[in-house]
């Protein structure tokens, strides 16, 4: 059977990968240079940063990949734990190492807050429920028909899954800054803590299972390691190649075209593009979808966007840990601007990553790697991102350098940002959503944009817009979902 797989994220490399263990001939089509899609790499003066995810975890999902055609892992990449999770710093400059010492966060979280220690512990032990429920039963099960949904409600109601994760974490947690810390896992999948179901939860149980791992070599070695793994295995991979229109027959699907014209012939078309975008540009030209689609589609909340600054330094700041969170002190009124008013705020939270921490090679020796990421509004914001591009960088520079980085802007020696202009030219999402759509309890499941098309026979997604959603857990799981409805 002829398999094409557009897009070389995560999602796209192990559906290509899953596609071929089970028999399939694969095309895998990318329009880059390079494979990764969210996960490229970008090199600058002797540094190398990774485009996009660098918080691993559930690292078994990465290493079945390679367990499907008898190969070890080993040879091809190295997943190195990290003893310090993240490092949380608050408005105060009070700092809290997150990590999967229990002893050590009980007593950190004592000298926050004593009261809040039994209540942290059931909070755990209400995350595993949902963990166990979520993820170890649900991530891979294809929820492309409503009866599937209807079975889990009863379970998913249970959860408390019409809560948001902030609302589930206060249940448990007095302290605004514990509860903050313990309910921002949404926002390392797109979505708000204070909207978000608590389903989401579940991250902070995932964490705790497998720990958080860091790949030596960044993230990018896992690509590179799959992309061999992919040509050992005969995968033919198009690079610099974009699929412009879906050829189909009475809605079957029968092979794509690319932008040179060539038309390649498939049964099965997977897409690791975002859905919504991809929907809109190829409906154009294929008809529309039902009314409940289109209704679907249009009712849909999208992720926000993000504000990526790249730089290294000629100083080594070796007391910034591999992962730093900082909490602005508006916290919630920051993610309503980003989430509802579509609009900047001052008053920013970012996410620091420093992979020369663990990993020397990210930069020229003496010097220091990074990258800092700004949740900020999509681009339904009409945000004009080549003036407000310089604002955020000089703002977010200004920050650090009285947050944890002193003088900061004298030590950088190359940089460069990304904004959701990047998200939405170059990696094809709607509004430059950095995430795709939103986790919210009516976007998720049955709710998302199904696995197996609703418009096309022969069309199926995987990836962050998809069941079960964003993350590297999410996206890798997607392929196994396929896995089930192929």
């Amino acid at each position: 059977m002829n398999s094409i797989v557009i897009g070389s994220g995560f999602g796209g490399i192990a559906a290509a990968l899953r596609l071929k263990a089970k028999g399939h001939q694969v095309k895998l089509i990318e329009k880059h240079p390079d494979l990764g899609g969210r996960a490229r790499v970008f090199k600058k003066n002797g540094f190398i940063f990774d485009g996009g995810p660098t918080v691993i975890t559930a690292p078994y999902l990465i290493n079945e990949l390679f367990e499907l055609f008898k190969k070890d892992p080993k040879n091809y990449i190295e997943l190195s734990p990290l003893k310090i999770w993240y490092q949380f710093i608050f408005e105060d400059k009070s700092k809290f190492n997150y990590s999967g010492d229990e002893a050590n966060m009980v007593k950190q979280i004592k000298d926050i807050s004593k009261d809040d220690v039994e209540g942290y512990q059931k909070l755990v032990n209400f995350t595993k429920k949902i963990f166990d429920k979520g993820f170890t039963e649900l991530a891979d099960v294809p929820f492309d028909r409503p009866f599937v949904m209807m079975q889990q409600l009863p379970a998913l109601l249970k959860l408390k899954s019409y809560k948001s994760v902030y609302s589930l974490v206060s249940s448990f947690i007095k302290n605004e800054k514990l509860r903050r810390m313990l309910s921002m896992h949404p926002l390392l999948v797109g979505g708000n803590p204070f909207t978000t179901t608590s389903i989401y939860g579940l991250i902070l149980y995932l964490e705790k299972k497998w720990g958080i791992h860091y790949s030596m070599g960044g993230t990018g070695n896992i690509i590179r390691g799959l992309e061999k793994l992919m040509l050992e295995e005969g995968i033919d991979i198009i690079k610099n190649s974009e699929v412009t229109e879906i050829i189909s027959k009475s809605n079957k699907i029968t092979g794509v075209k690319l932008n040179d014209q060539e038309i390649i012939d498939a049964e099965n078309v997977i897409c690791n593009a975002d859905p919504p975008a991809f929907y809109e540009k190829m409906l154009k030209k294929n008809g529309q979808g039902s009314f409940i689609f289109n209704w679907k589609k249009k009712r849909m909340e999208y992720s926000m966007g993000l504000f990526v600054y790249y730089f290294g330094t000629k100083k080594i700041y070796s007391d910034v840990e591999h992962h730093t969170i900082k909490f602005g002190s508006k916290y919630k009124e920051h993610l309503e601007d980003i989430f509802n008013n579509k609009k900047l705020n001052n008053d920013i939270s970012y996410y620091l990553h420093r992979p020369s921490a663990t990993d020397k090679s990210m930069a020229p020796e003496g010097n220091d790697c990074f990258y800092v990421l700004v949740p900020v509004p999509n681009n339904q914001s009409k945000i004009d991102w080549k003036t407000e591009g310089e604002n955020i960088k000089n703002l977010v520079i200004d920050k650090m350098e009285k947050d944890l980085m002193p003088n900061l802007r004298e030590n950088i020696v190359a940089d460069f940002y990304l904004t959701p202009d990047y998200f939405e030219k170059e990696l094809n999402t709607k509004f430059g959503s950095g995430f795709s759509i939103q986790p919210k309890f009516t976007q998720s499941a049955y709710f998302r944009f199904h696995n197996k098309s609703e418009i096309y026979d022969g069309l199926y997604f995987v990836g962050a817009g998809t069941h079960p959603g964003a993350g590297v857990p999410g996206v890798l799981s997607s392929a196994k979902v396929l896995d089930k409805l192929l």
